[in-house]
């Protein structure tokens, strides 16, 4: 497994990792701090296949999160932290925000989206020595606010997650590929109503995943 025993974890992210955490509470393993999303579920899986309550799972997501919101932050929410592994989930609110909205000013690039991404995480790798990465893709389902408008420019995103992860030498969690697998058990509904923000199941699913790549992967 990726993780070991005494490591620090850390979800990063926008609000499909906020997940209504109470962002005052920055304990370690506490339910609230969490949230109620795959976030607090990846933790419990974690904890489960490493009792011992040594681990410490933090979230640092934020609702709303573009990766420049995330740069503006990066210190005092990630590099602060000092986190062993770090998960990032990051991009959707880039073209929702812009493109998907019919307001592209008030998304992020495609171009300054694979810049900014690179910086932050190459300045978490030149100061957390040992940093293990997990680059988890973003995803959106074919309902509620996802349209046409959505497209080409999400799928370019996805895939400079990709070469990002490659580049880095991150674990990199292909979640849009299992959420569309999982449109031949259930509507895309089942797994985000609006197409962005997952059900109960949709995170379950998120939070499993995760854990099985996690598991694969070597220290």
């Amino acid at each position: 497994m990726l993780i070991q025993a005494k490591d620090v974890v850390l979800f990063q992210g926008d609000s499909i990792t906020d997940a209504g955490r109470a962002r005052d509470n920055q304990n370690a393993n506490d339910a609230a701090g969490l949230g109620r999303g795959y976030a607090f579920y990846a933790a419990g899986l974690l904890h489960e296949a490493l009792p011992g309550g040594k681990l410490a799972v933090h979230n640092r997501g934020i609702g709303g999160n573009r990766v420049t919101d995330l740069q503006q932050r990066w210190q005092v929410d990630t590099l602060d932290v000092k986190p062993n592994v770090l998960s990032v989930l990051i991009g959707v609110n880039d073209t929702w925000h812009g493109t998907g909205s019919g307001v592209p000013e008030n998304g992020v690039s495609l171009d300054r989206y694979e810049l900014v991404y690179r910086q932050i995480l190459t300045e978490a790798k030149d100061q957390l020595p040992g940093l293990k990465l997990v680059l988890c893709e973003p995803f959106i389902l074919p309902c509620g606010a996802v349209n046409d408008l959505w497209f080409p420019e999400f799928t370019e995103r996805q895939e400079m997650v990709k070469k990002l992860a490659h580049e880095f030498g991150a674990v990199f969690v292909p979640f849009q590929s299992v959420l569309d697998k999982a449109q031949g058990r259930a509507e895309p509904e089942a797994w985000a109503v609006d197409g962005v923000h997952p059900t109960l199941a949709g995170h379950m699913l998120l939070a499993k995943t995760w854990f099985e790549v996690i598991s694969a992967a070597r220290a």
